[in-house]
């Protein structure tokens, strides 16, 4: 009978089984947002996952009613800055510095971790989240899952600060689409557009993904880091580490230019709230313009057949 190693941390859960070990994300009082802590948590994990020999697979899943609400962005009453890099990056004059020490360092290490890794997904996954999510090598979701990157209608960034989509989707126009529209995906149209591996029912998301994990296992460690390093690979000669670079950069001086910060102020003067809802707002806004230009356009009657329009 195997014995489970089990570590509390500030915002994971870590456990080691066999072959198998998990990252649990145990933040669900606050939607298992990324603060500062989380990604320390998780980054800690991987290297001890990493170092350990007889593990051979990571299993990343969460807590609570949903996977992942994104970046917490907001201070709360009792808990500290939630992003203290971003306070001294910005303090010390740095543009982007603290957006690199959280979301694009430690998310290439979930990307160059050199072991495979599954997620088990459920519930909201939003905007930071889909990176935990998506980036592993195989994801099972369950049917209550739902995506979404808001940031591009909801704060007026150009994406995240890893722009992984362009790989995800391997599609210009789906990634397009889901950039600029800030579409909500749920699991089975994420199955279609490769998102995710496969869908399961809810209370069947655990035992899908454990089993996954443990048929994975099965392989010698070292074929199992030689197959994740040649698929690695073959996506960073596609230029997917210096992107995810210049992303992060981008992401801050767009964040900084007069237009945004004006979109910015007018959001919040309308009371819109999260990117979430500034972006579901605006898309019902846009909605409601268009069917009134709909109702108010005249609509020229057919041409006569044989005539050709235009002609006197």
């Amino acid at each position: 009978m195997s014995t489970v190693e089990r570590r509390e941390l500030e915002t994971v859960i870590y456990e080691k089984e066999d072959a198998v070990a998990r990252i649990i994300l145990n933040r669900p009082e606050r939607a298992n947002a990324q603060n500062a802590a989380m990604v320390h948590d998780v980054d800690h994990c991987l290297d001890d996952a990493e170092a350990d020999y007889g593990i051979k697979v990571v299993l990343l899943k969460a807590n609570g009613r949903g996977f992942c609400a994104g970046h917490d962005v907001v201070s709360h009453v009792g808990q500290g800055d939630p992003l203290p890099e971003f306070t001294a990056a910005r303090e010390a004059g740095h543009p982007w510095k603290g957006q690199a020490d959280l979301f694009l360092w430690p998310v290439l290490h979930l990307w160059e971790f050199q072991k495979p890794t599954v997620a088990a997904v459920h519930g909201y996954c939003i905007g930071g989240g889909t990176y935990f999510a998506c980036l592993p090598d195989v994801v099972v979701a369950a049917e209550d899952a739902i995506f979404q990157m808001p940031l591009v209608q909801g704060l007026g960034f150009p994406g995240g600060e890893t722009m992984m989509e362009p790989w995800l989707f391997m599609n210009f126009h789906r990634t397009y689409e889901y950039l600029y529209l800030a579409r909500t995906v749920d699991a089975y149209e994420a199955e279609r557009l490769g998102m995710v591996n496969r869908v399961v029912a809810r209370d069947e998301l655990d035992d899908a993904a454990e089993l996954v994990a443990a048929q994975i296992a099965q392989a010698p460690l070292s074929t199992l880091m030689a197959t994740k390093s040649l698929v690695k690979r073959a996506w960073e000669q596609m230029g997917l580490r210096v992107h995810w670079q210049a992303s992060t950069q981008l992401m801050e001086l767009v964040g900084l230019a007069g237009d945004v910060q004006e979109w910015r102020k007018e959001n919040a003067a309308r009371g819109y709230g999260s990117p979430r809802d500034v972006a579901r707002k605006r898309a019902e806004e846009a909605a409601e313009r268009t069917r009134a230009r709909a109702s108010s356009v005249p609509v020229r009657p057919p041409a006569p057949r044989g005539s050709r329009e235009g002609s006197p």
